[in-house]
This record gives C-alpha cells, structure tokens and sequence, in this order.
C-alpha cells in the first residue's frame, strides 16, 4: 500500500524529529516508531516556523519533498531502502544543481529562465539515487564570493542563536538550516572556510573533505580551491553523508578514486578514545602568535585539545610555520571572481553585490604572472604542510578568533578589515593546501554565541578528521546548548 502523503501525521512537537540526528531517524524508520514522512512533515513545519527569523531557504519544495518522502516510507516498510539516507531531509546550497528547480546562486543576474534546469550536481544525484529526501535550497551570498551570507537576490542570512547576529558563509543558509532544526543534513561548499565558518558560527559540524573527495561539476569559478562537504549535527551523521556524496561522477576529470566507507567506524556510541588513542596532535592556538584571538574561545579550545590529550593522543604545542599566504589566496580568488562575472553586461554589473563588484574590479587587474605566482605560494604552502604532518597526525586550532558578528556585513564593525579574509586567518590556508578541515564546536561565549574548534589533517586522512571530531562529541566536549530557534 501507498502512504498516503494527506493521513494524520506524527505531531512534530511530540516526536521530537527535528531535533534528532541523520542515524536517529534512520534508526526509528527501522523500528518502526515513525516513518520518513513523519520526519519530513516534521521538518517542513519546523521551516516554515524558523524561516522568518533566519532566512535560511531560497526555495522550500514541500510537495516534492513529501511525494519524495511517502516513497521512501514505502520502501523503508518493504525493507528495501536505497541506502542509509534513504528518507533522511536533507538541504542543499543554491550554488549546487538541482534538477527541476533553477540554480540562482544569490545573484541577479542569474535569470531562472536562462536554462533548463535539468541537471543534477553529483552530489545532489548521490543524494537522490540514495533516496534522500531533498526538501530546499539553501542561502548563499552572492556565487559563495564572501565568508557571511548575504546577498542581492535573497537578503541576510541570519544567526539561529541570535539573529542580530550573521550566520557566517558562504554555506550560511545551510549551517543555519541544520542549526534551526530544518534538516539534520545539509550539502555545501568551502572555498576559503565556506563549511567550517558558519558551522563555527552555528554551532554545528562541518566538514570540508580533501579535495576531490566529493566529485563537482560544474567546475568552480574559484578552481581547485572549492570544495564540497558535509554540515551536520554531528561528525557520525557528517561521515554517513561523505560516504553518500563521494560516488563517482565522469564529469569532474579531478576527483579522488573510491575511498573506504567510514560511516561504520563511526556509530553513535562508539568509543571516542578509541579513535584518538596514540594520535599525535599540534596545537596551535595563534599560528605561531600571527593571530589575535578572544580570550573565551582561546580557552574554549584549549579544554577541547585537553579533552583529545585525557582520550589518549600525545599533544604539544607545535605551529606550522605559515607565512600568512593571504595574498596569494585574494589573487586566485579574485580572478576566480573576475572570470565568473567577465560576460556580464556594464547593466547587469550594478546588479551585483558591491564587495563583489569590487574584487573583481582587483582581480582584472592582476597579470598571468601574478597568479602563477600565486600557485607558487601555494605549492610551497602544500609542501610545507605535506612536511609537519610527517611528524604530527592532526593540527588542532580554532576554526575563528572570533564569535558571530553583526548580521548583514563582510567585516566586524571597527575591525579595520577590509574583506572577509581579514577574520578567517585559521580556514583559507587549508584549501590552498586542499587538506580535509573541520570545525567542531566547543562552547559558547559570554553571549551565548558557538565556538568552534578546528582538527586539520593531511590529504586524504579524511577518516582520522572525523575520527578526531567523534571522540569529541561523544566525550561530550562539543555538547553546546541548542539555539532559541531549535526549541
């Protein structure tokens, strides 16, 4: 028998779904205790209750995602799920494709309908081919150009803990989404910190995998610099979705071969010592004094790094000597921009964001040389690193020096930054170097607002990040208060 999408649902209040995890909910569809349309039901109240104060969504999809959703529950009463995620809500950034719904990626000048809109990014086609049901799209600024989400087409994304606050970005709505209690998984991008800001800033897990890992096309205007990956309520539910998202895709001609699933080794309940036991760990809580960082989240994250040495792991005090590359990073990424925005007309130009509009004035304006010069720094940079982690397994640091901001501005008032950089020192340096980051959260400070914590390691040590990140939270070190907007 079909479900019946119009029958009586769970009352989401009373269950309590959308407060649950990705293998939580997997869990009671196995035990029959609700069903994958209960769960989305659940979460598509639950948007249109927090979507007002923090404009989160581009576009909602309720009765595809409930048509979506009552195939799922079939399925899952039939004992035969596609895959993990089968029935699990999950968003997706609007810089992804999704076929039947256009890709405006914050912009006024995207027309939607300049295309026809049938194609699936390979991250959304894992999700779908695994029966995950999609239920929105999420904010971003303006192509993902800035660490905050804001934009001309669709507003400010607002913080969940506080809304006065910023969300953080690029994958602000996304991490905000998932913070809100909209879907316990969300789908983003991380060119220069896009996952780990606003899941710093939200208090949630994400993940920015080593490069390749999860394949992309089309191919990002900021190049290998962008990578895709997980924002979730924890590392367990980040690693079931990774597993998900990196199938194989033709279309991206630099992805990484099949790795090992690492869903299994990271149960809910597993033993966190275990998976940091032995580890050697750098921490480095200023990059060697460049960075000045607030003296709540110094000590939030010095308790964290405690936590992993009680677990097991052998930690000192160790910097990995970065020259701030911050120069290099702005050349790729403002003729990454410049590039992007080059067949626009002189009208369509005063359609976009004016930070926008004036790094890719810069990045015009920079040489072929300059940016060869640019991957020099990087490739030293990538050595650099290649050579610390042969002593050392993980780098822990903060994932921000700071806490959330004013909503609606690149830069904290009376900061004296100019751009976004200027605050996100810890997360860039990693995708010049294409290592897998993630940020865990830690605490929160004197205003309530989330801390995060930032466990980088070597390429391809996707599996010890996660690893590091679950003993974490299941030591209960990265239990923080849930955001007024989740209750």
């Amino acid at each position: 028998m079909t479900p019946d999408p119009s029958a009586p649902a769970v009352p989401a209040e009373a269950a309590g779904l959308t407060g649950l995890t990705a293998h939580q909910l997997v869990a009671g569809y196995e035990r029959g205790e609700f069903s994958p349309l209960d769960a989305t039901r659940a979460v598509l109240e639950r948007i249109e209750a927090v979507q007002p104060m923090v404009n989160a969504f581009v576009r909602v999809d309720a009765e595809g995602a409930l048509a979506q959703a009552g195939a799922a529950t079939e399925r899952r009463r039939r004992g035969e799920p596609l895959g993990p995620l089968d029935g699990v809500p999950v968003t997706v950034k609007d810089l992804l494709l999704q076929a039947g719904v256009p890709t405006l990626r914050g912009s006024r000048t995207v027309r939607p309908d300049a295309a026809a809109w049938d194609e699936d990014a390979p991250a959304v086609a894992r999700l779908r081919e695994g029966g995950a049901v999609l239920v929105g799209r999420t904010t971003t600024p303006e192509f993902g150009w800035k660490g905050v989400t804001d934009s001309p087409l669709t507003g400010v994304t607002r913080n969940p803990y506080d809304v006065s606050r910023t969300s953080g970005g690029s994958s602000g709505g996304s991490a905000a989404a998932v913070a809100a209690g909209a879907a316990p998984l969300s789908v983003g991008t991380d060119g220069g910190g896009s996952v780990r800001i606003p899941a710093s800033f939200c208090g949630v897990f994400g993940l920015k995998p080593t490069y390749g890992r999860i394949p992309l096309y089309p191919a990002s205007p900021f190049g290998t610099l962008s990578h895709a990956g997980p924002i979730t309520r924890d590392a367990a539910d980040a690693a079931l979705l990774l597993d998900a998202l990196s199938g194989p895709d033709w279309r991206d001609w630099s992805q990484l071969p099949a790795a090992p699933a690492t869903a299994d080794t990271l149960a809910p309940g597993a033993d966190g010592a275990a998976g940091v036991k032995g580890l050697r760990i750098a921490y480095s809580p200023s990059l060697g004094g460049q960075v000045a960082v607030t003296p709540e989240i110094a000590a939030a994250v010095r308790v964290a790094v405690e936590r992993l040495a009680e677990l097991g792991a052998y930690v000192e005090e160790a910097d990995p000597d970065l020259a701030d590359p911050v120069e290099a990073f702005h050349t790729l990424w403002f003729t990454g921009a410049a590039r992007l925005t080059q067949h626009l007309s002189a009208e369509q130009r005063e359609l976009l964001d004016p930070g926008l509009r004036e790094i890719c004035a810069d990045g015009a304006g920079r040489s072929a040389l300059d940016y060869l010069a640019a991957v020099d720094v990087r490739m030293h940079l990538g050595r650099r690193m290649g050579r610390f982690h042969t002593s050392h397994d993980l780098l822990v640091t903060p994932t921000l020096p700071i806490t959330a901001f004013e909503a609606g501005v690149e830069v904290p008032g009376g900061s004296g930054y100019r751009r976004w950089t200027g605050w996100t020192p810890f997360t860039y340096p990693f995708n010049l170097t294409q290592q897998p980051a993630a940020s865990v959260p830690c605490g929160v400070d004197g205003d309530g607002l989330p801390i995060g914590v930032q466990l980088v390691g070597a390429r391809h040590q996707d599996a010890l990040v996660l690893r590091a990140a679950h003993a974490l939270y299941v030591s209960g070190a990265a239990a923080i208060p849930a955001p007024h907007t989740a209750a």
